[in-house]
């Protein structure tokens, strides 16, 4: 490289930076629609997101429990994640923090940015650079915002989505998600997807403070697998209280846990399994029997699984039952 490419190259950097503000390298172009909001009646604040960009979660969508949630996009000053949530976090208001984080970027025109605190407060801005269609509608305890959107009617389908939800926050963020895509979506169509659920109050224990952390990294239907993936995530909610059923000796809540999951994904062998278990513990062994078969004949492996549950008590069968499990798929 000759000493003219060199600042050439120098100048071209150096204006990217301002335009970004951060390196080159730091900032992707995560074009996206996304939503912020709260469930002030279930303790429950998230954020969701769509783009056409490889794992737009780990970029956009930030909660923290206790303190708020944030989507930041369009050209991504991906610190204003964190950033803004420190800020919320010292006592900021949403619109604060927001002022605060765009009064330091030069690069503010470019950005595309929603902060919700836990009092469902909200602050949104588009800046004037963002790309066609752009823009953003706030409301009470929401914010929806999108950019390089094929048409103006994505961010209006979502507002509307939203308000006249009802159920669970993320289904009501699914179909925030979904209004959009129907009304045109990304310009570039569809990549990836997230969804980030924590609680308002936090308990100081995020392992039950985050309520929901789903990602599509990659997918010709991110919305739609988006949209799968919070219902299996539903469906192991009963699994997990079928084990701590189990775990606490429940064998009739176990098989009510088991049984309600098995209903919604009647083709996953893990919960036609564990529901056999239930059916066995509560000597319910010909009932068990159809369906050790058909998992067992799906994944030989969880013969094997079978005998390994009996030596530490979780099936709780004598070895004339065991060998009557076993020997069924013959």
């Amino acid at each position: 490289m000759n000493k003219t490419m060199f600042l050439v190259s120098l100048m071209l950097a150096a204006t990217f930076s301002i335009l970004w503000g951060q390196s080159i390298n730091d900032e992707p172009f995560t074009h996206t629609f996304s939503i912020v909001a709260i469930d002030e009646q279930n303790g429950e604040m998230g954020v969701a997101v769509q783009s056409h960009w490889f794992s737009v979660g780990s970029i956009v969508a930030w909660a923290q429990p206790g303190v708020g949630v944030v989507a930041t996009q369009s050209l991504v000053n991906v610190s204003f994640g964190p950033r803004g949530l420190e800020l919320l976090k010292a006592g900021k208001t949403p619109r604060e923090a927001l002022d605060e984080l765009l009064g330091k970027d030069e690069g503010a025109d470019f950005r595309q940015l929603a902060l919700l605190d836990v009092k469902g407060r909200v602050a949104t801005h588009t800046g004037k650079k963002c790309i066609a269609e752009a823009g953003h509608i706030s409301g009470d305890g929401f914010s929806v915002q999108a950019n390089m959107m094929l048409n103006d009617k994505v961010v209006p389908a979502m507002a509307e989505a939203f308000k006249n939800s009802s159920g669970p926050l993320a289904e009501r963020l699914v179909a925030a998600l979904k209004a959009a895509q129907a009304a045109g979506g990304d310009i570039r169509g569809q990549q990836s997807a997230a969804i980030k659920i924590v609680k308002i109050k936090s308990s100081g224990k995020p392992w039950q403070d985050v309520i929901m952390d789903l990602r599509v990294e990659d997918h010709p239907q991110a919305v739609a697998e988006i949209e799968r993936l919070v219902k299996v995530f539903r469906a192991y909610e009963h699994m997990n209280k079928g084990d701590l059923a189990i775990e606490k000796g429940d064998v009739q809540g176990a098989l009510r846990e088991y049984g309600t999951a098995e209903k919604m994904f009647p083709d996953n062998e893990e919960m036609k399994y564990w529901h056999a278990v239930s059916l066995a513990n509560v000597g319910e062994i010909k009932a068990s029997l159809p369906l050790f078969k058909e998992v067992f004949e799906k994944e030989p492996n969880y013969l094997e699984l079978t005998k390994r549950i009996v030596k530490n008590g979780l099936l709780k069968v004598n070895q004339q039952q065991l060998d009557q499990i076993i020997n069924n798929t013959r």
